[in-house]
């Protein structure tokens, strides 16, 4: 029998504890990724991913705050030990339904201060976390000292159409229903929270136009088509949101 997903308790929870993930783990958070534009976009972060991690093959995983089941499966079925950990139990849920042959382990605990000793794991990842903390500056710090190799993330610039983020998030609400507010970053301000050299962070910006442009669209050609477009005239890559970025850990 394949082994099932083992769930460790780390410290009792706290009342002050951040827990943007227990809204980015249900079910209802998933139907934002559902039809044709949400297949698009979890088909370019996790490319994005796999290129990014590929230098670091079969390293181990931490993926924190990834109880929306869109990075860990992905990584694990590319050879990568996974552990997800999640600010509670609730957040476990889609990945108890995910191949238990793939292994992935679930750790409840604290997602900004990491329960975990220095360098525990090869990688740290966090999607859909950094917009969404107070203490986004120590979650990237804490993913640092943890990790052995380095970490991957994502984040919205604020180099982009997130410029008219009051307009849009309007726009997004209209359509998405169940969307939610966000933080935006500039490149200069994610590079200085984690306090390494440019030499050492590399940024992938993953669309030039905003989800709410494809998922009006309804065609993944159409959307390829304006995204290779925008990607050729050199605007995704100065303009692009959300970010991919991987940073290096300095010891490594």
């Amino acid at each position: 029998m394949e082994p099932d997903p083992i769930h460790v308790s780390s410290a009792p929870f706290k009342s002050n504890r951040e827990t943007p993930d227990i809204d980015s783990s249900t079910d209802d958070y998933a139907s934002r990724f559902s039809g044709v534009a949400g297949a698009f976009f979890l088909d370019v972060q996790s490319r994005v991913t796999l290129d990014l991690i590929a230098e670091w093959s079969g390293s181990s995983v931490l993926d924190v705050g990834g109880g929306h089941a869109q990075i860990a499966p992905v990584l694990a079925g590319n050879g990568h030990p996974v552990t997800v950990l999640g600010s509670d139990a609730s957040c476990r849920t889609r990945l108890d339904r995910c191949d238990p042959a793939l292994g992935i382990r679930f750790v409840e605990g604290d997602v900004v201060r990491l329960p975990f000793p220095d360098q525990s794991f090869d990688v740290v990842t966090s999607f859909r976390m950094v917009p969404h903390l107070d203490a986004w500056e120590l979650h990237l710090q804490e993913m640092l000292r943890v990790c052995r190799k380095g970490i991957i993330f994502d984040y919205p610039d604020i180099r982009s159409f997130n410029i008219l983020y009051r307009l849009l998030f309007a726009l997004k609400k209209r359509f998405e229903k169940n969307t939610r507010a966000f933080a935006c970053f500039s490149r200069k301000q994610i590079r200085m929270a984690l306090g390494v050299r440019y030499e050492n962070v590399d940024y992938r910006p993953q669309f030039f136009f905003p989800m709410v442009v494809h998922r009006k669209l309804k065609s993944r050609s159409l959307s390829e088509g304006i995204e290779a477009a925008s990607s050729g005239l050199g605007l995704k890559a100065c303009f692009g949101s959300p970010i991919v970025v991987r940073c290096r850990r300095p010891s490594a």
